[in-house]
């Protein structure tokens, strides 16, 4: 294939002109590129006429563009009466929705009108690029060039290719993607690909989470926020992406990764998605909206602390306590009125507990992975007395630091989504899903997420990465949490989990 991408007079055709086919014309425009956009449904194709125009207007408005180059850009935009207005097209691009064989029948009409040489991209973000070339006449000039939403915002876009993609379709797609301005990415033809894998630890785990009723949506949501520091909650995330979109790509991931356990959708958000709580665009999903806003009220006010005394299980609890102004029992085991205060990694309220041997009625377990200064998560067992879980939550919150109650279960919340992502984060570095240095970028671009995966491990340490998981495994017995070879072999050598084989 000779597609140079930097030609002049390239010329991209779209094929779907809903979100994300809108959005690779207005950057394709931007870039210089004349844009053929094409969509079975002609109403749609004019309102993404419209919206683009629109935001290219509010570039120029913002400054990033001048208004010559907005209008410059927009004269490069047509609406194709037709598919077969896509025959001079040297690239197109395939935006329509995640359905294998519409996107085959797809391809297979392109096959049909563009020349030889042309190039056929897929923006699919979880099925594989060789499923649909698998019945392309030229699988060699098929590739996957994933884009995420909104595209003009979002600057990165993953490349990947099948055992039958020229070398020389992936080296000009990756220099189309820099023309277009996003930052490319070489991923491997797998279902999800790379970014799209590992986003699923976040909300898969959390859906889990809930469907076991350890925590309600917005407490995990508040969690994931405050303690870890994600801009957004699992559960924020599913209703503003749409649970139709969502659970269905899971589905799909699940199903193109041999039923993978690491991707075992849950069943609350099939039931959800079938009740049709799909989120802020249907004004209902995990949270209900109104005009567009969430409607939902404040967190209850904690508790008072009585007084009585702490007896804690670490160094750090007793820093915490102390600073609180807390009673702090120093004895080596607690007195008889304390109340007790532990710090698993991994492990039950009750094991923990049960392990010390400590009065159950008492004790209340802290994580303390992500720090003390967000918010603070309390594990009670179901042993615990309302009076002593209220005073500690109580003392937790004195301070003005918010404090969330949950189920006792192995891993707390923030422990355990985090360790799925660092663990999903491994799988792909051990499964060469993409370069080393590209897997934490890729993560951090595609998904917002404070760190990526592999960075995300080193900062928590993969130690203490590798100790939930295993104790997750092992008191749930559900494989999904079975530690990858990487993150074992790291831990083992006490190296980074960016070191290579």
């Amino acid at each position: 294939m000779a597609l140079d991408p930097y030609r002049n007079d390239l010329i991209v055709g779209i094929v779907g002109a809903g979100a994300m086919g809108r959005g690779i014309a207005q950057v394709a425009c931007v870039s210089g590129c004349r844009v053929i956009l094409h969509d079975a449904n002609l109403d749609t194709s004019a309102r993404a006429l419209d919206f683009t125009s629109e935001m290219l207007d509010r570039a120029a408005v913002k400054g990033r563009l001048s208004n010559a180059e907005a209008d410059a850009a927009r004269d490069r935009i047509n609406v194709a009466d037709g598919i077969d207005s896509l025959a001079p097209c040297h690239v197109v691009f395939e935006a329509i929705i995640e359905d294998l064989a519409l996107k085959q029948a797809v391809f297979q009409d392109l096959e049909k009108i563009v020349a030889d040489d042309t190039v056929i991209a897929t923006n699919t973000s979880s099925l594989t690029v060789a499923s649909i070339a698998a019945v392309c006449k030229m699988p060699e000039r098929v590739a996957g060039c994933h884009f995420f939403n909104p595209v003009p915002l979002m600057d990165l876009v993953e490349v990947a290719g099948s055992e039958s993609t020229a070398p020389a379709v992936i080296s000009a797609l990756m220099e189309l993607g820099r023309r277009f301005g996003r930052q490319p990415v070489r991923v491997a033809d797998v279902s999800g690909f790379l970014v799209n894998q590992i986003g699923r630890g976040y909300v898969i785990e959390a859906a889990h989470l809930a469907d076991a009723g350890i925590a309600g949506f917005a407490d995990i949501d508040r969690i994931m926020r405050d303690a870890a520091g994600f801009p957004m909650g699992p559960f924020e995330l599913m209703d503003l992406t749409g649970l139709d979109v969502t659970h269905p790509a899971t589905e799909r991931i699940f199903e193109g990764t041999g039923r993978d356990p690491r991707f075992r959708p849950s069943p609350l958000l099939q039931q959800r998605m079938e009740d049709g709580l799909l989120g802020r665009k249907a004004g209902a999903g995990f949270y209900q909206y109104q005009d567009g806003s969430v409607v939902t009220g404040p967190e209850p006010p904690a508790p008072n602390y009585d007084g009585r005394s702490v007896w804690v299980d670490s160094d750090r609890l007793t820093d915490l306590v102390e600073n609180l102004g807390g009673s702090l029992d120093k004895d080596a085991k607690p007195g008889n009125e304390s109340i007790i205060l532990v710090s698993p990694l991994g492990g039950t309220a009750a094991k923990t507990i049960s392990d010390g041997g400590l009065d159950p009625a008492r004790s209340v377990a802290i994580d303390t992975l992500f720090g003390l200064s967000g918010r603070r998560t309390l594990m009670p067992t179901p042993a615990a007395s309302r009076d002593i879980i209220a005073a500690v939550h109580g003392l937790l919150a004195s301070d003005g630091v918010p404090v969330t109650v949950i189920t006792d279960s192995p891993g707390f919340i923030a422990p355990r989504i985090a360790a799925m992502i660092v663990n999903l984060g491994c799988a792909a570095a051990e499964a060469g899903t993409a370069e080393l240095g590209d897997i934490d970028r890729a993560v951090t671009m595609g998904l917002g997420y404070p760190r990526g995966p592999l960075a995300f491990g080193d900062a928590l340490g993969p130690d203490r990465v590798l100790k939930v998981l295993a104790a997750v495994h092992e008191q749930t017995g559900d494989s999904r949490y079975q530690p990858t070879q990487w993150l074992v072999d790291r831990v083992k050598y006490g190296v980074s989990l960016t070191t290579p084989d």
